[in-house]
């Protein structure tokens, strides 16, 4: 096997950091959700359920996503503009997965415009600036 295929290899190899961030990525969107449910009257507590359907389909949009875009591969958490291309794109992507399958009869709950817009833009803030953020700061050190 020549150098090339050996690093391209291992360019796709999670490592702890970003295992790390992945995890802190799926605190950040549960979070987010769990914000916004708390805000309509919505206790994830006693309404264990009704809280799921709301997160699952956003986390395995996340999870899918994320992986397919390269997200989580080796040398993106440290830049700032590759990481914020990168974190912008898996979050557009994986908030249309979350909208497909909360709207699918699988699930209760419907997918209203108004949803779907406060979701997509508080998630680009929320997910990307804390990305940003954190690849800058890497890039500092």
């Amino acid at each position: 096997m020549d150098t090339a295929t050996r690093e391209g290899v291992s360019q796709a190899v999670l490592d702890r950091e970003s295992l790390r961030i992945g995890v802190i990525d799926l605190v950040v969107l549960v979070g987010l959700i769990v914000f916004g449910q708390l805000s309509h009257g919505i206790d994830p507590i006693t309404a264990p359920l009704a809280s799921a359907g709301t997160v699952v389909p956003f986390v395995v949009g996340w999870l899918v996503v994320s992986l397919l875009a390269g997200l989580y591969t080796r040398g993106v958490a440290s830049s700032p503009t590759r990481v914020a291309r990168l974190a912008t794109v898996t979050w557009l992507g994986a908030a249309n997965v979350g909208f497909l399958l909360r709207g699918s009869p699988l699930l209760e709950g419907g997918v209203p415009w108004t949803f779907t817009a406060v979701m997509t833009g508080f998630g680009l803030v929320v997910l990307v600036g804390w990305r940003v953020g954190y690849a800058a700061f890497l890039a500092r050190s």
